[in-house]
Formats: structure tokens, C-alpha cells, sequence
């Protein structure tokens, strides 16, 4: 800053300022359970095709004519993961050979789709689920079993709410958005059938992600792990 008064006398100030960028950002793996779908999962696969976006998809056993989703999801680079074949708490936590007995068939079919043996897991209801306790301490040695077997699970630390409590895209959109942290954000969503709270959500929100300069990845075997604690 310059001043000078009448005489000419000129007084010379100088102020730095600092412009910092702010600090934003972090991994974001978006998820998809429950898939495919025939209403759903093609739109889903549309805009990550379209945003250049990687995702994962924990697939369950559906119609052989939705199978076709996975292999196109597969074919564009997504990460496809194993989430169960029947999904039926019921069956699947009735003992630990039930799990894996269910597991494999779903393991077995993903190969025969994609020519891969999927060794990334998402147990149904979460690491955490409380839908298994009607067969009391599954979960702590189902857990180590499946990690000796070579098999890796993922949880996640960002619900979407889509499965319960969220109404609209805009619940979606600010229960993912009110969420994110600079870290690994791994974000569960579904791609069941008619799920469009969540596919209309999920371009905005990727648009938002990445002004924010947040990346975007798939999982693979070398993701940083999230688990839940284990309540049963």
C-alpha cells in the first residue's frame, strides 16, 4: 500500500497474503449390492461409462438373462465381487459350511461369466449384520475363515441409505455428500430392481465428487480394508 499527503511524504506498507488451495479430496469407491437388475444396472453402467468412472459391483444370482450385465460390466474395467447366491440370511449364516457352500456356487457362476474367480467378498447385511443372530457367534470365526481361505471382505464406512430410511435422490445425495472425508471413502449402494432414488442421485453426486477433487476407484485385492466391528 502507497500514501502519500500533500508535502509528497510517501509512506510505503506491504502485506503477504498467503493463497492456500484448499484441501479436498480422497478415494471414493462406489459400490453396488444386490445387482444386477434390468432397470437399474445398465443406466448405472451408462454413467460411469460416461463419467469415466470405475466401480464395484457385489453381485447375487439373479435370472440368467441379467448376466449379461455383469459381463458388460466386467468388459468395462469394473471390479465384479461376490455378495452372495442366494441371499437368504436364513441359509446362508446357518452354519459356516452354509456361507461357503452359497458362496461358491455364486463364486462358480461370476467365473463362468467372466472367466474370473472372484476372491472379493461382501457378507450379506455387512460384517456387522445382526440378521445372523438367530445362529449366536457365526460371524467371529466366519470372518477368520473366509480370510484363510484367500477370500478378502470389504464393508463400508459411507451408507447411502438406499436400502432404508432414504425417500428420495436427494436423501442419496446428501447422505453420501455429508459423509465424504479426505481418506478412503467406500460408499454402499444398491442396484436392485427399481432402485432409481439412487441412479438419479448418482450422476450429481459423482459431478460434485470430482469439483471437490475426489478420485474415484474400484476395489481390488489391494484396497485398504474396511471392516465393521463384529456383532455376532
Amino acid at each position: 500500500y502507497i500514501v502519500k499527503d500533500n508535502s509528497g511524504n510517501e509512506t510505503i506498507q506491504k502485506r503477504t497474503v498467503y493463497v492456500e488451495k484448499q484441501q479436498t479430496g480422497g478415494i471414493i469407491y462406489l459400490t453396488f449390492d444386490d445387482g444386477p437388475s434390468r432397470s437399474i444396472t445398465p443406466k448405472i453402467l451408462d454413467i460411469l461409462k460416461e463419467e469415466n468412472v470405475k466401480a464395484t459391483f457385489f453381485v447375487i444370482h439373479h435370472d440368467k438373462s441379467l448376466n449379461q450385465y455383469i459381463k458388460r460390466a466386467y468388459e468395462e474395467g469394473h471390479t465384479i465381487a461376490l455378495h452372495s447366491y442366494t441371499h437368504n440370511y436364513k441359509k446362508i449364516y446357518a452354519s459356516v459350511d452354509a456361507y461357503f457352500e452359497d458362496l461358491n456356487k455364486i463364486r462358480e457362476e461370476v467365473y463362468s461369466i467372466t472367466g474370473n474367480y472372484a476372491n472379493i467378498i461382501r457378507f450379506p447385511g455387512g460384517s456387522s449384520n445382526t440378521v445372523s443372530k438367530f445362529n449366536p457367534k457365526i460371524m467371529t470365526p466366519l470372518a477368520k475363515k473366509v480370510e484363510e481361505k484367500g477370500f478378502i471382505y470389504f464393508d463400508w464406512n459411507i451408507s447411502s441409505g438406499d436400502a432404508g430410511g432414504a425417500k428420495t435422490k436427494n436423501d442419496i445425495y446428501n447422505n453420501v455428500v455429508k459423509s465424504l472425508t479426505r481418506g478412503t471413502n467406500i460408499v454402499l449402494m444398491h442396484d436392485k430392481e427399481n432402485n432409481y432414488i439412487t441412479l438419479n442421485a448418482l450422476k450429481d453426486f459423482i459431478q460434485y465428487a470430482k469439483l471437490k477433487e475426489y478420485s474415484f476407484k474400484k476395489i481390488t485385492e489391494g484396497t485398504k480394508q474396511i471392516h465393521h466391528p463384529i456383532n455376532n
